[in-house]
C-alpha cells in the first residue's frame, strides 16, 4: 500500500471519529478543551490499536487467502464505506437532536464511542494482513489522522453543529470504496 492509499484509508477511518466528536461539540454544554483532547486521544488511541489487532489476526491465516487478497480488501472497504454512507443519508432524512440530556461527556460514554467507531478498523486490520501492509505505519498514520480530524470535529461542533455531521461520514465511506476498487484493479490488472 503506497502512502497515499495508506492518507486516504486513515482519512476514511477518521470520519466516524470526526462526525461522533462533531455530534459531541454539538451534544455537551460543558464539552471543554479538557473533553475535545480526551475525546481526541481516545478516538487516535482505538482507531490505531484495532488495525494492530486486525492484523495480529489476520496474520495467523493470511497466507492461506493470499489469492484473495484484493476480494477482501474490495468487499471489506465497500461494506464499511457503503454502510457509512447508508447511516449518513438516513440521519440526513430523519435527524436526529441529542439524544443526552447531560451537560457533560463522560468517561463510560467516551470509551464506548471510541470502541464503537473503531470496530471498522478491526477488520480494515485482517486487510492490511493479508495486503502485506507495514502496520507500525498504517498504524501511527491512522491514530495521528484519527486524532487531528477528532479535534477539528469537536471545534465544527461547536461552532456550526449539525451542517457538517453526515456529509464527514459520507465523505468517509466513498474514501473506504474508492480505495477498495483501487485495491482491487491494481490486483487484478
Amino acid at each position: 500500500m503506497n502512502a497515499i492509499t495508506l492518507f486516504l484509508t486513515s482519512i476514511g477511518l477518521s470520519m466516524d471519529a470526526c462526525a461522533v466528536s462533531i455530534s459531541n461539540g454539538m451534544c455537551y454544554s460543558k464539552y471543554n478543551r479538557k473533553d475535545i483532547l480526551s475525546t481526541a486521544f481516545a478516538f487516535g488511541f482505538f482507531q490505531a490499536i484495532m488495525p494492530l489487532l486486525g492484523f495480529l489476526a489476520g496474520s495467523l491465516f493470511s497466507e492461506a487467502i493470499l489469492f484473495l487478497d484484493h476480494w477482501i480488501a474490495l468487499i471489506l472497504l465497500s461494506l464499511i464505506g457503503g454502510k457509512m454512507i447508508a447511516e449518513a443519508i438516513k440521519e440526513l432524512k430523519y435527524p436526529e437532536a441529542c439524544l443526552t440530556g447531560d451537560k457533560s461527556l463522560t468517561l463510560k460514554t467516551l470509551l464506548l464511542q471510541a470502541i464503537a467507531t473503531s470496530i471498522d478498523a478491526l477488520a480494515i486490520g485482517i486487510g492490511f494482513a493479508v495486503m502485506k501492509v507495514n502496520i507500525l505505519s498504517a498504524v501511527l498514520s491512522i491514530g495521528v489522522i484519527t486524532f487531528i480530524n477528532s479535534l477539528i470535529g469537536a471545534h465544527l461542533g461547536k461552532r456550526f453543529g449539525e451542517m457538517f455531521k453526515q456529509k464527514a461520514e459520507i465523505l468517509g465511506g466513498v474514501i473506504l470504496i474508492f480505495i477498495g476498487v483501487k485495491i482491487f484493479i491494481e490486483h487484478t490488472i
